[in-house]
């Protein structure tokens, strides 16, 4: 099949706007299901895991594999609850297109400016689907306000409803100029656009030309002269316009009731690109980050992919699911990780329709297939050719705020445990596991509170074991903000050999960069391979925390001098010497606690405005924005302290007599007051001591 017939298209958007019943409708349509699949029996084909089918919500993004009209779509249904959101990050890095689905009464809601914000990041073409026109409240015209208002996406008709709530009956094709009636299950009549409805479909037709032009001249031109123009000509303008993101087409549905499903899959293949109108990918060159490489859609390039899922089959074991963007990929054959520096075998090659699979023997540009025997490749990571080598731009990967201390009601499931979690982390970069140095307990990270239950719920149905569980903790960091230079020198003597080293450092606050390592020693005052050594001892150091026992963040140390012996120095005793250089030279450093701040967006009646504004208040939140959302309602967007958000749910439904809704993502780590951290590294210091007397 050629490459221009090959579609990557994503849907997302808001949690319960209908993404996985439209899927479902586009495999019933495409013919992959002999019947339909229902979110509310648990019978959808691509919610799969027990969790998704009992909660009625996507959780994992599913891959499938589909055909229309002599075109293949991959398609990749993704989860709309804010707590999966790197399921949407990892799958908008891969995809070429994008149907952002809204609710035709809901309109857009807080997640779905997260989600338009995560393609914006990736540059990713799109059309807006507005679903369940069925609905009672439903407006398609309130709806697109919102796309141009809320989301600036220079939304354009390119239907419009006819009728709406109950009465909704079909749809208007602007492009064509005819109507679409839906008039019993499964059936659709093509008829002359309603009398009533001719003045405002040329209207709407009109504005939609006007918009194409804009971005078009030789449209420009023709539409000034007041000339014909061909369906042909401008469907292919549309579609030139649409790619480069200039407008959004936008488009209208009851996927729940069959209505429409037809028209937005024509529109797939009609406006969303091919691999081959995305083009070239580059990739930086893995000695010199400054140079970088071009890889195109073509078999002839040498072979460069990017791992962006993995999934642990019961059947198959991981699932390393990847995208190619260039050359050949054929069962057998070894490749370059260039992320890890390792060599990879390639073993099976699958088309994955969610949990059923077709075996192939070669993959080319484009495809979206998953790979079987995988050893060191992660999330992120990229494959290429051995000869050619590149790396990929990474996927982001937001930090886990959210922590819960688990236990294993058996002693001999300890191992067992650590076992699944380590599976669970490696499919999910966003959750987080370690061990309490103080206590000796797991303690597992995430995005939020049905983040971690769905993991503990995961580790019950799938590896059988059953934990006891405590209160979600708030992930706090560690950093510092005034420079300091420490000279710590480490000497141990014993029977034996003995431990020497000796460090110089300076730490300097890295404000948002991150950890970073600086190597200035001259004239071999450490040895070249200690230099290593010194960066691991000072990053587990980080990692464990100092202040109050939580990670540090945003340091930059720069090893300027030091001293070794001939005998006596290791690799153990720079890490150690490192370490404690640090913890010294940390506390003289004016330390400080940060802690995660939410973004937070609230939709609520007009009613209950004030209640919603001084709740936030009294949890330390800033007030930023205020908007009609409605007739009747408005959204509140704030920042507040994750600390004091928990339990907020529960109150907001009291508050608003459970009319209001709210979503809550990450914004940044920031500095807490002084009364939080004296009481945050009081409770730490009486924790340890607990700890230290038990022993």
């Amino acid at each position: 099949m050629p490459l221009s017939k090959l579609r990557n298209i994503g849907i997302a958007a808001h949690i319960d706007a209908g993404k996985t019943t439209t899927t479902e409708r586009i495999l019933f349509y495409t013919g992959v299901n002999r019947e339909l699949g229902e979110v509310h029996d648990g019978a959808a084909t691509t919610d799969f895991m027990k969790q998704e089918q009992e909660r009625g919500i996507t959780i994992a993004s599913a891959a499938i594999t589909t055909k229309w009209k002599d075109h293949q779509i991959n398609i990749i249904d993704t989860p709309g609850h804010v707590d999966f959101t790197v399921e949407v990050e990892r799958s908008m890095r891969v995809i070429d297109g994008l149907i952002g689905l809204f609710c035709a009464v809901g309109g857009v809601e807080p997640q779905s400016e997260t989600v338009w914000n995560q393609a914006d990041r990736y540059k990713v073409p799109r059309i807006a689907l507005v679903n369940k026109m069925d609905r009672v409240g439903s407006d398609f015209m309130e709806v697109v306000g919102q796309l141009n208002k809320y989301l600036d996406a220079n939304a354009v008709p390119f239907q419009l409803p006819i009728g709406a709530e109950d009465n909704f009956q079909g749809v208007i094709d602007l492009m064509k100029m005819k109507a679409v009636y839906y008039p019993a299950e499964l059936k659709r009549e093509e008829k002359d656009i309603p009398e009533d409805m001719k003045a405002e479909a040329e209207a709407a037709r009109k504005n939609m030309i006007e918009k194409i032009a804009d971005f078009n001249d030789a449209i420009m031109e023709k539409y000034l002269a007041e000339e014909e123009i061909g369906y042909d000509e401008l469907k292919k303008a549309a579609r030139t316009v649409t790619i480069n993101q200039n407008i959004t087409p936008v488009f209208c549905a009851s996927s729940y009731k069959n209505k429409g499903v037809e028209e937005y899959l024509d529109a797939v293949l009609d406006y969303l690109p091919s691999p081959v109108d995305i083009g070239s990918v580059h990739g930086q060159d893995i000695n010199d980050p400054s140079k970088s490489h071009t890889r195109h859609p073509v078999e002839s390039d040498p072979f460069c992919a990017l791992a962006f899922k993995l999934i642990n089959d019961p059947y198959v074991g991981q699932q390393t699911f990847i995208r190619i963007y260039s050359g050949k990929l054929e069962s057998g054959i070894t490749v370059l990780n260039s992320t890890k520096g390792k060599k990879e075998r390639i073993g099976r090659i699958l088309r994955i329709h969610a949990k059923d699979r077709e075996e192939l023997t070669s993959a080319g540009a484009g495809e979206i297939v998953a790979l079987i025997g995988m050893k060191d490749t992660k999330t992120g990571d990229t494959l290429c050719d051995q000869d050619n080598p590149v790396i990929l731009e990474k996927i982001h990967i937001p930090p886990a705020v959210i922590e819960m201390k688990i236990t294993p009601q058996s002693k001999k499931d300890e191992e067992k445990l650590g076992f699944a979690l380590n599976r669970l982390s490696t499919e999910d970069p966003s959750f987080k596991t370690r061990v309490d140095e103080e206590s000796n307990e797991t303690v597992i990270a995430g995005m939020g509170e049905l983040h971690l239950e769905i993991m503990v719920d995961r580790l019950k149905e799938e590896y059988g074991l059953i934990v006891d569980v405590g209160e979600p903790a708030v992930a706090f960091r560690e950093t510092m903000k005034t420079p300091v230079e420490n000279s710590y020198k480490f000497a141990k003597q014993t029977g034996g050999k003995g431990m020497f080293a000796n460090c110089t450092i300076r730490f300097e606050p890295n404000p948002g960069k991150g950890f970073e390592f600086v190597d200035m020693i001259k004239g071999g005052a450490i040895p070249q391979e200690y230099i290593p050594s010194v960066r691991k001892g000072l990053e587990a150091t980080m990692d464990e925390g100092i202040l109050a026992g939580f990670q540090v963040l945003d340091v930059k140390a720069i090893l300027i001098d030091g001293s070794f012996h001939a005998v006596d120095s290791s690799d153990m005793a720079f890490r150690l010497c490192a370490s404690m250089c640090f913890k010294q030279a940390f506390l003289k450093a004016d330390p400080i606690l940060l802690e995660p701040v939410m973004k937070v967006e609230v939709n609520t009646p007009d009613d209950y405005i004030g209640d919603v504004i001084g709740d936030l208040n009294r949890r330390r939140g800033k007030i930023g924005d205020m908007r009609r959302f409605r007739k009747g309602s408005q959204k509140v967007d704030a920042k507040a302290p994750l600390v004091e958000m928990f339990g907020y749910a529960t109150t907001l439904r009291s508050l608003s007599s459970g009319r209001a809704n709210y979503s809550m993502e990450f914004h940044a780590y920031e500095q807490v007051p002084k009364d939080v951290q004296e009481k945050v590294v009081k409770a730490a210091a009486e924790k340890r001591a607990k700890g230290n007397k038990a022993d």
